[in-house]
């Protein structure tokens, strides 16, 4: 390709400045070596080198000087990478598929190798048109570093784990590309604009959380076995280095406070740039969140992401009656839009996530995912209920969490009340050499935290279980169904003298909150108080009554749900009533049954020895269904183990984390109301803040309710359009039925 232009331009201004194809390449590869550890620095600025060759194509250049036809100049670098650094074996590179990956696809993520390879143009090009580029030559020229990638890769055991560790790597160079794009390109067309959360003080915080956890008494046998545990959590972490630490910690144990000190501590000892806190449920990290900023204050910044967090500041709206009311309402959409932005990349000194955008930041192809996986590195990671991973995922979730760790200069902190023993996975999908420490190795305190006894009554009715729960002073009633928790608050809510609720999906974050509040001050105020509730109160909401009632499920979920009885230890022994109800399918079924199997086995189901064996056999029926060793990309390549053929979209398409696709229906109230106004008329940055106003229905829900026509579609949102359907104690109910007045 050759057309000589005094400056070939790759960005135009709306103020009419341009940006040369020069100055991008050179600036947007300086970055995407910024991004990088030292190990892989040269390779990412490399690959930014030459992301957009084609920009100085004669049809680049004819699209961005006259608007002539769109064209796609992204095939041109790779293509010239492939003709210089893999078609030649005195040139060749081990790296020069992984750039070609990362420039081909930077634009439309990370392809399947033989998406390239049937690319005519592309094949067009490593005939020679790419590799003619006189005026890359002359303002630029090849920069092809020495090739430090080939020995790491020769140190893995074998050819599929080469792979595994090649596509992991390739992922990681895209972030440190398509980052570095995204903010050169921002820089020229939006100078002012604001991104990032620098301003942070670990040692402050630690301080803070030290005086914090001093606060706490340690006087009885309990608050003595808690503090026992924290300390080897803490001697632990101190006094290694390992890349991963297993925290096993009954409920009730402090873990959460535990596991941010140790964090603080290890970044700062160990000069790490970010704490990333991985949580898997939203009313989790909603209240995790929430007890970190009242600790932190300004100390310590926290960027939330996760579906529900809203960047508005509604505060400053609400005290809209002063003088500076527009310039509060500017100064919280600059806040705003600086996180959303910090968002895209995780540049920000602790972010608090979901383990969904967690684990697709890492497989997933696109950039807008992939942007933060760089900002992974030097970090230390905090995965929380960690037992709560997909079966099915713990191949690539380990190996992710070993590869960030061993290759990236990362920690990670594992914790769970019902740790499984990942020790036959971790030999086998973790990277040789990864240092593993077990922080807790003395469990002799865990005994003080058995606060209630569990008891298997077998198969029961709802009829049975609602009037025993009624029987007692305050009782949760934990089912495996939504509807069947509404249907059993329809029957007991006109119950004299006692509070009864109702928690699931159904019924709206905001709702549930207040619900949650209300109970909570029943509690306390010593109100006969029973709730009827899904799996969603097990975690993360820190109520505490004398009798809980399970539906029969995994042991994880029992002993969780269990977490919630004498959760303060004012009774000698809680009483925790596991039953059965409906016939349960597939994995939780294999679950439920492991469990009451462990019922005839073990007096105290929640010991150490029973929850070995529990995951022992469900691991063991796993692996007999190959469901753990056939989840990875090396699978889906058979028996080609080839850094060429490695197939990224595919395997992207097949990591879906959310096993069961749920939809969020946003429910009008008066309190959102000018939001679905905004949301009519264009504004799409209110969705985020609407997710809290949705109820979250499955797809044969959500069709029941478009058929009604209970639904309507509104910026890309559903929302309700028949309040008939949604009561605030009950929430949405698509079989509602409706008597009709003649």
């Amino acid at each position: 390709m050759s057309m000589d232009f005094e400056n070939y331009i790759a960005h135009t201004s709306e103020d009419g400045r341009t940006q040369s194809v020069k100055e991008h390449l050179v600036q947007t590869a300086e970055l995407s070596r910024d991004n990088a550890i030292p190990e892989f620095k040269e390779i990412a600025y490399c690959c930014g080198l030459y992301h957009d060759l084609g920009k100085y194509s004669p049809e680049f250049q004819n699209y961005i000087r006259n608007k002539g036809d769109k064209t796609v100049h992204a095939w041109f670098g790779a293509a010239r990478i492939i003709e210089k650094c893999d078609k030649f074996k005195d040139t060749k590179k081990s790296y020069a598929n992984m750039l070609a990956y990362c420039i081909y696809g930077h634009h439309t993520g990370l392809p399947d190798a033989d998406a390239i390879i049937t690319d005519s143009t592309f094949k067009d090009a490593t005939k020679g048109q790419a590799y003619d580029c006189p005026a890359f030559d002359k303002e630029i020229g090849d920069q092809f570093p020495d090739d430090t990638l080939l020995d790491l890769l020769l140190k893995t055991p074998n050819d599929k784990e080469m792979i595994e560790v090649y596509s992991f790597l390739t992922r990681y160079i895209y972030s440190c590309l398509t980052d570095a794009d995204f903010i050169d390109t921002e820089r020229f067309c939006s100078p002012d604009a604001e991104r990032g959360i620098k301003e942070a003080n670990f040692e402050a915080a630690l301080e803070r959380v030290n005086a914090y956890l001093e606060k706490f008494d340690c006087v009885t046998n309990l608050q003595k076995a808690r503090s026992g545990i924290q300390s080897q959590v803490y001697d632990c972490t101190r006094d290694n280095d390992a890349n991963i630490y297993i925290v096993d910690m009954p409920t009730g144990s402090g873990k959460t406070l535990c596991s941010i000190k140790s964090a603080l501590e290890t970044a700062i000892r160990l000069k790490k740039k970010r704490i990333i806190y991985v949580i898997p449920y939203t009313s989790i990290i909603e209240q995790t969140a929430k007890e970190f900023r009242d600790i932190f204050g300004d100390v310590l910044p926290i960027l939330e992401h996760h579906s529900n967090y809203d960047f508005d500041n509604t505060d400053g709206k609400k005290e809209g009656k002063n003088d500076n009311k527009s310039k509060i309402i500017e100064e919280s959409r600059t806040t705003s839009e600086k996180l959303r932005k910090t968002c895209e990349n995780y540049d920000a000194p602790l972010i608090i996530t979901t383990n969904v955008q967690f684990f697709e930041s890492i497989y997933h192809n696109k950039s807008r995912r992939l942007r933060k996986l760089h900002n992974f590195a030097d970090s230390v990671l905090v995965l929380d209920e960690v037992h709560t991973l997909l079966i099915k995922y713990i191949q690539p979730c380990l190996r992710a969490i070993g590869y960030i760790t061993k290759y990236l200069h990362s920690t990670a902190i594992l914790m769970s009340a019902t740790m499984p023993d990942y020790t036959r996975f971790i030999e086998k999908y973790v990277p040789q050499g990864t240092k593993i420490e077990y922080a807790v190795k003395d469990k002799s305190l865990f005994d003080c935290f058995d606060k209630c006894k569990y008891e298997y009554i077998g198969q029961s009715n709802i009829e049975c279980i609602a009037e025993n729960a009624l029987a007692q002073e305050n009782a949760l009633v934990i089912v495996n169904r939504k509807d069947t928790a509404r249907e059993m608050y329809n029957m007991c809510k006109e119950t004299p003298d006692c509070q009864v609720y109702n928690l699931s999906t159904y019924i709206t974050s905001t709702d549930r909150t207040e619900i949650i509040d209300k109970i909570r001050g029943d509690l306390k105020n010593g109100a006969k108080t029973v709730v009827f509730s899904t799996s969603l109160i097990e975690a993360g909401v820190d109520l505490d009554f004398n009798s809980v009632f399970r539906e029969i499920a995994g042991l994880d979920s029992v002993i969780q749900a269990g977490g919630r009885c004498n959760r303060e230890g004012k009774m000698a022994l809680g009483n925790v009533t596991v039953f059965g109800l409906d016939m349960l399918k597939d994995d939780l079924a294999l679950k439920a049954d492991i469990t009451e199997s462990l019922f005839e086995k073990f007096e105290n189901i929640s010991s150490q020895e029973a929850i070995e064996e529990y995951y022992n056999r469900v691991f063991d029926a796993a692996e007999q269904d190959e469901m753990i060793d056939t989840n990875s990309i090396t699978a889906l390549m058979g028996g080609h183990m080839s850094w060429g053929e490695i197939p990224f979209k595919s395997y992207a398409r097949l990591f879906n984390f959310i096993e069961t696709e749920t939809i969020g229906i946003v429910i009008q109230c008066e309190e959102n109301k000018k939001l679905i106004d905004e949301l009519k008329y264009g504004n799409l940055s209110v969705k985020r803040e609407l997710q809290k106003y949705c109820a979250t229905v499955s797809a044969t829900e959500l069709n029941d309710l478009m058929g009604k026509g209970a639904v309507k579609v509104q910026g890309e949102m559903y929302i309700l359009s028949e309040p008939k359907y949604y009561d605030r104690e009950t929430g949405l109910d698509i079989n509602k039925n409706f008597d009709t007045i003649l």
